[in-house]
């Protein structure tokens, strides 16, 4: 990112870095370069692209953008979030060790549970809200610590800089999912993280039309090992989803801060109810991550949130069931409003006595915040909860 263009501010950069208009025709919305392969001058002298795998003019522009607002040198897309985790884990050899937080989404846990362990790679969980906890959990072959604040589904708080000091202490990087925050609201680099990612399928498409994932970093050589892997592997973001992606890009600020507001309301209002025995939301003052929320996270406290209900297993199931506006679906970030109970759908893979061990119980539900007005999401969440 250029000088002049650091000093813009952040909603001029979501429309305008990497969005010139065409050099063509003067379109102010640039083309889809839908090609797969480009014409090249003469064998082996290669222009700027030459395969859509290695690189495409419209995937740049999404890349562009995100490292932009991140405050990366460069970015990666890939076909969807758990790619770009994948990518990352292969960075790592046979008998190396990963630390994991243990509010983390439920595909990550199975990638490193299910997936890494057959190539070797060690993985522990541990508690990265409490950085004695942390500090533990690492052990001489370990290369990679893996976080998410707020984490899915508790709404955890982590403080990235206290694990970037940990982390650079003992030689290890420090990945950041950042999908819940966005760089609206946090920006983990500038904290000291290695790598940020997002499953851009979220808040930066933010219309629940397209999947992808990103990868962002500020180093060259990092970069240059990630690409190597994202070229070699294949799983980079189509043509498609890349412009739908720049094009939610362009919102994201206008959509999460009002998001913010919306979901503030609903955990306000959750907490006051009878049925309700636990509200899990960082922008509430009794979550025990409320002090490093509010330091960490700029303007806002994020659009997710999960509550406890007075309910069983199959009592939760028919409340989540029951909402009108609040849809029933896995996913979040989108501009309408979903809810779900973790335990049967976004964690199932996980372990169960992992899953409940950690705090994800059965009577768990998360809410994703959209766009409706948020006095008809209040009056859904309480007709659905008066099923109980």
């Amino acid at each position: 990112m250029g000088k002049k263009e650091e000093q813009l501010k952040f909603s001029t950069r979501a429309i305008h870095v990497g969005n010139s208009p065409d050099e063509l025709t003067g379109a102010v919305v640039r083309p889809l370069h839908v090609a797969s392969t480009f014409v090249q001058k003469t064998p082996g002298e290669w222009g700027p692209y030459d395969y859509t795998r290695s690189g495409n003019p419209t995937r740049d522009a999404a890349e562009t953008t995100l490292a932009s607002l991140e405050g990366g040198s460069g970015a990666l897309a890939f076909a969807t979030g758990m790619a770009a985790t994948h990518c990352v884990t292969m960075l790592l050899s046979a008998g190396d060790h990963i630390v994991a937080g243990t509010d983390i989404y439920g595909g990550t846990y199975r990638l490193l549970h299910k997936i890494c362990d057959r190539a070797g790679i060690g993985v522990s969980l541990a508690n990265t809200s409490r950085p004695e906890t942390l500090t533990a959990a690492i052990r001489p072959e370990t290369k990679l610590i893996w976080i998410e604040s707020p984490g899915n589904p508790l709404m955890s708080i982590t403080d990235i800089a206290a694990c970037a000091q940990i982390a650079s202490s003992h030689g290890i990087l420090l990945g950041v999912d950042n999908t819940f925050a966005t760089p609206v609201l946090t920006q983990p680099l500038s904290l000291g993280a290695d790598i940020v990612m997002h499953s851009a399928t979220k808040y930066l498409g933010g219309h629940s039309d397209a999947n992808g994932g990103m990868l962002v970093v500020n180093n060259d050589d990092l970069y240059d090992k990630l690409y190597f892997i994202h070229n070699s592997v294949g799983n980079c973001m189509s043509v498609w989803d890349s412009f739908l992606i720049s094009r939610g890009i362009k919102t994201l600020e206008l959509r999460v801060q009002e998001q913010c507001r919306s979901a503030l309301r609903v955990a306000e209002y959750l907490q006051q109810h009878t049925k309700v025995k636990r509200v899990h939301y960082p922008g509430l003052v009794s979550h025990s991550g409320y002090d490093i929320a509010t330091q960490q996270m700029n303007g806002g406290y994020g659009a997710m949130l999960s509550m406890e209900i007075d309910a069983n297993f199959e009592s939760t199931r028919k409340v989540v069931a029951s909402t009108r506006l609040f849809q029933l679906a896995v996913s979040l970030g989108a501009v309408e409003s979903l809810i779900s109970q973790p335990a049967s759908m976004s964690h199932a893979s996980y372990d169960r006595e992992d899953r409940i061990s950690n705090g994800i119980h059965d009577e768990l539900i998360r809410l994703s915040v959209g766009l409706e007005h948020v006095e008809d999401l209040i009056a859904d969440l309480d007709q659905a909860l008066g099923c109980l």
